[in-house]
C-alpha cells in the first residue's frame, strides 16, 4: 500500500514467517519491505541451529549480514533502498553475538566516513491495483517467476559494486573469505591477510570473488554453522579449506578460529610461556581457561515462579509431560525433571493430542504459556477439540511474555508501544473453540488443591483445559514476607529441595533460606512435612 515496512523475527520464527516471505518475493511491493533476522549459532535460546542463508537461496531474495554495530545501522538503511531499488523484500540477518554488542554508531554517515544519501521522503499512498502482480494465482504466478529470477541477477551485478562487499588488500600468502561475527573474529586472528568481506551474503559476486581467489594463493573460508560460502566458491571451481578444519557446530570465538587455523596449517603453531599482551599469546592464555574451570550455573524457574508447584505436582502424578517454549520450559531441569517433549510453539498441545489416540496407561498433559497459546496454541487446542481429542491442557498463564524480557500480548490490554487496547479474554476464547471443561486457578501455590483439580482432570475423558494464573514475579516485583527454617524442627528430609527453588539451600544437617533471593511464594511451607518452614519463626529471629 505504499508504507514502508519491517519485521523482526529469530531464525525459527522465519519459520513461521515464511509463508508470506515467500509470496512477497514473488509479488514485490510498492515500499520497502526489510526482514531482520536473528540466527543462533550456539544455540543459547533456541531448539536447533539452523542457517538462515539457505533461505535466501531458496526464497531467491537479497540477503545482507552485519559485521558490528555500524553495520547493523547501515545495512538496514541499505536494506530498505535496495528493496525499493529490485522491488524485493531483503532479508538482514544478524546473529546473537552481534545483537549482543554494542559500539559507537555515526548515524550520520556510512561507517566508512561517507555521508549516506538522504532517504527519500515516505508517502502513504492509496494502494495501486495490479491484480497479474499481487494476485498469486497459477496464472499470474508463472508470469512472475521469470521477473524474480531476472531480478537476482541484476542484484548479484550490484553487489559486485557495492562497498560492502569488497577485497580487503594484504598478505596474498592467505586469502580469508568471511562475513559477521566471524569476518571480526578471522581478522583478529589474521591481522595481515587478505579480505574478501562479504556484506551481502546472497546472491554472491561471481566476478569478485574471482578476482580475490586470483591474487592468493590458498583460500580458506571462515564462517560459522554450514559451509554456505564454501560450497559456492567450490562449485564455482575454487579451491579452498573450510569446515574440515573451522567447525560446522556452533560458536566461533577468536581462540577456536585459532586453534582451527592452526590445524589447517594456515598458521604457525606458536606457543608463549607468558600467556600475556596480544597476538598468539594471547589465545593460549585464553585457552587455559576452559568453561571446566568455571563453576557451573544451571538455568532454573526463578524464585517464586507460579509455575513451580504446576511441575511439582505434575512430577508428584507421574504425568508424561508435553511441554513448549517459554520459560516453563524449565521444568525439565532436576530436581523438577518434569517435562517429557518440548519442540516448538504450540507442539505441546498437539503431541498431546496424538499420544492420547494411542493406548497406554501414562497421563499425558500438555503445558503452554499465555503469550505461546495466544501465538499458535490456539489452532492446536481447537483441532484437539474438533477432533473429539482426550487430554489435559494446563495454559500457565503469568500474564506477560515472561522468557524474552516481559513484552506485551493479546491478553495484556497493552500493545508494545504501551497503548491500551482490547484484552483478548483467555476463557472466553477456550470456549469459543468448544472447550466445555475449564477450570481457572487463581491460587497456584494451594499445592493441596491444585494436586486434587488436576489428578481429576487427568483422569477426566474429552479435553480439559486449567488456566492457573498467576503474574510473573519479575513483572509485578512483588515481596511477601519471607519464610524460615527452624533447625530444630527440620528433620533434613530433602523434599523442599525438590522444588528447585533457588534460596532453599542445604546446610549441615538442616535447610536454610537465603532471605535476599526469597520473595515470599510459600511454597516451601506448604511441602515441608515437619513444618519445620513458616512466616511465624522468621517474625521470631529465627536462623538467616
Amino acid at each position: 500500500a505504499g508504507r514502508r515496512a519491517m519485521a523482526t523475527t529469530k531464525h525459527v520464527g522465519l519459520n513461521v514467517a515464511s509463508d508470506s516471505f515467500f509470496y512477497a518475493i514473488y509479488t514485490g511491493m510498492q515500499a520497502g519491505l526489510v526482514f531482520i533476522n536473528a540466527d543462533d549459532p550456539g544455540m543459547h535460546s533456541s531448539q536447533n541451529e539452523q542457517d538462515n542463508r539457505h533461505y535466501a537461496k531458496f526464497a531467491k531474495v537479497a540477503m545482507l549480514e552485519p559485521s558490528d554495530s555500524q553495520e547493523c545501522y547501515d545495512f538496514t538503511k541499505m536494506a530498505v533502498e535496495l528493496s525499493e531499488m529490485f522491488d524485493t523484500p531483503v532479508v538482514v540477518r544478524t546473529t546473537t553475538r552481534i545483537n549482543h554488542s554494542r559500539s559507537i554508531v555515526n548515524v550520520a554517515g556510512d561507517g566508512q566516513g561517507n555521508p549516506l544519501p538522504p532517504a527519500p521522503a515516505e508517502e502513504v499512498t492509496s494502494f495501486k491495483r495490479d491484480p497479474v502482480k499481487y494476485v498469486m494465482i497459477p496464472g499470474f504466478a508463472r508470469r512472475r517467476h521469470p521477473v524474480v529470477e531476472e531480478r537476482l541477477k541484476r542484484i548479484s551485478e550490484w553487489a559486485g559494486t557495492w562497498p560492502g562487499n569488497r577485497i580487503e588488500p594484504g598478505d596474498d600468502s592467505v586469502g580469508i573469505v568471511s562475513s559477521g561475527i566471524a569476518y571480526q573474529y578471522a581478522r583478529e586472528v589474521f591481522p595481515n591477510a587478505t579480505f574478501l568481506k562479504l556484506g551481502m551474503v546472497w546472491p554472491l559476486p561471481d566476478q569478485l570473488i574471482r578476482q580475490f581467489a586470483a591474487r592468493v594463493k590458498r583460500v580458506a573460508v571462515i564462517e560459522e554453522l554450514d559451509p554456505f560460502f564454501e560450497d559456492y566458491l567450490k562449485a564455482m571451481g575454487i579451491d579452498c579449506v573450510g569446515k574440515e578444519f573451522f567447525s560446522i557446530l556452533g560458536e566461533f570465538s577468536p581462540q577456536s578460529v585459532r586453534e582451527s587455523a592452526i590445524r589447517a596449517g594456515l598458521l604457525p603453531n606458536v606457543r608463549s610461556e607468558e600467556g600475556t599482551g596480544t597476538g598468539p599469546a594471547r589465545f593460549e592464555a585464553a585457552a587455559a581457561l576452559s568453561e571446566a574451570d568455571l563453576p557451573p550455573r544451571p538455568p532454573a524457574l526463578c524464585p517464586g515462579c507460579a509455575h513451580r508447584p504446576v511441575f511439582h505436582v505434575l512430577k508428584k502424578l507421574r504425568a508424561v509431560v508435553n511441554g513448549d517454549i517459554g520459560c516453563y520450559t524449565l521444568g525439565v531441569m532436576p530436581p523438577l525433571s518434569a517435562m517429557d517433549t518440548c519442540g516448538c510453539m504450540g507442539a505441546g498441545i498437539a503431541v498431546t493430542h496424538g499420544m492420547n489416540l494411542l493406548p497406554g496407561k501414562e497421563k499425558k498433559v500438555a503445558v503452554i504459556g499465555d503469550s505461546t497459546f495466544y501465538h499458535s496454541g490456539v489452532p492446536a487446542l481447537m483441532n484437539m477439540v474438533y477432533n473429539r481429542g482426550n487430554g489435559l491442557v494446563i495454559i500457565l498463564d503469568n500474564s506477560i511474555t515472561a522468557m524474552t524480557g516481559h513484552q506485551d500480548h493479546p491478553g495484556t490490554g497493552q500493545t508494545l508501544q504501551k497503548r491500551e487496547t482490547v484484552v483478548v479474554d483467555m476463557e472466553g476464547l477456550c470456549r469459543a473453540i468448544g472447550v466445555k471443561d475449564l477450570t481457572v486457578v487463581d491460587d497456584p501455590y494451594d499445592i493441596k488443591s491444585l494436586q486434587k483439580l488436576i489428578k481429576e482432570k487427568m483422569d477426566a475423558s474429552g479435553v480439559s483445559v486449567i488456566i492457573a494464573r498467576y503474574p510473573c514475579v519479575l513483572h509485578i516485583k512483588e515481596k511477601n514476607p519471607t519464610p524460615q527454617v527452624d533447625p530444630d524442627a527440620c528433620t533434613d528430609c530433602g523434599i523442599c529441595l525438590k522444588i528447585g527453588c533457588g534460596p532453599l539451600q542445604q546446610a549441615e544437617g538442616y535447610v536454610t533460606i537465603d532471605q535476599v533471593l526469597c520473595n515470599g511464594c510459600g511454597l516451601c511451607v506448604d511441602v515441608c512435612p515437619s513444618k519445620a518452614i513458616s512466616v511465624e519463626f522468621g517474625a521470631k529471629g529465627g536462623q538467616d
